[in-house]
């Protein structure tokens, strides 16, 4: 559904994306020049069609089976680097990253001596994320991380402050250094209401082909986890609500066509 330049999904991810193909395709193509960083500039397969502000909403189960079925996402990749996202450890590089069904020489091109500009492991638990033993400072306060938000939901359920940032000011300001990689997601907001937990998905951009089904997968298992979790430290009785993940620029690549013309034949 389309009004005002809104576009609102519901369901299971396969027909969605199905949904979401058909309108990519009766979008102008656009050249933003770079990718993830690095210059595009002549490569017409890198042009893209975009959707801009794209909502998607979905019943997150109990059942990570069922979740697995509901988002096709890229099994065993997707459940592997999920338990290396709550793992508790900031690492870098994650060991899924040799995985990455998309990976592009060995991902080389995006690493530094042999490390990622960042990862989500970093940014879910970052206050370790160097060599120094101890945690970074904020401004006014110690960093948190994703137990402290476990930490809140469960002393306080109805919170509305329980956020987990993965944008940090680092990227900001990170556009100095030519080619440096920012995080596509934004962050996770939490809310429990009435024995369910939902959570608000935040995307700057996502990637059709490569990342929309993995992304809402392993949104949709932290939900999961985060109700678990919040069972086993607070004796919560919740299970999981709804993810509704708002997306600024949903895109695919000229190159990608033929693969996006598949996906609405069937």
């Amino acid at each position: 559904m389309n009004y005002l330049g809104l576009h609102h999904y519901i369901g299971p991810v396969p027909p969605v994306r199905r949904m979401m193909a058909t309108d990519l395709l009766r979008e102008h193509p656009i050249d933003t020049g770079e990718w993830q960083s690095m210059d595009t500039t002549g490569s017409k397969a890198h042009w893209t069609r975009e959707l801009e502000n794209v909502t998607h909403q979905i019943k997150v189960p109990t059942s990570v089976p069922e979740w697995a079925e509901n988002t096709s996402a890229d099994l065993p990749w997707a459940e592997n680097h999920f338990g290396e996202r709550v793992g508790g450890e900031p690492v870098n590089p994650p060991p899924s990253h040799v995985d990455w069904p998309y990976a592009i020489r060995g991902n080389g091109d995006h690493t530094t001596d042999d490390k990622f500009d960042h990862t989500y492991p970093e940014r879910f638990w970052p206050k370790y994320a160097t060599d120094d033993v101890i945690p970074h400072q904020g401004i006014r306060f110690p960093y948190g991380d994703l137990q402290d938000v476990v930490n809140l939901l469960a002393k306080s359920p109805h919170t509305r402050q329980a956020y987990l940032p993965v944008w940090f000011p680092e990227d900001t300001g990170g556009h100095v250094r030519l080619g440096a990689r920012v995080p596509c997601t934004l962050g996770y907001h939490f809310m429990i209401r009435y024995g369910l937990m939902s959570c608000r998905y935040y995307i700057r951009s996502c990637d059709i082909k490569r990342h929309f089904h993995n992304d809402i997968y392993l949104a949709g298992r932290l939900l999961q986890w985060m109700a678990h979790e919040t069972h086993r430290i607070g004796g919560l009785k919740v299970a999981p609500g709804t993810l509704t993940t708002h997306i600024g620029s949903l895109h695919t690549f000229m190159g990608d066509e033929p693969w996006l013309r598949g996906i609405i034949d069937g």
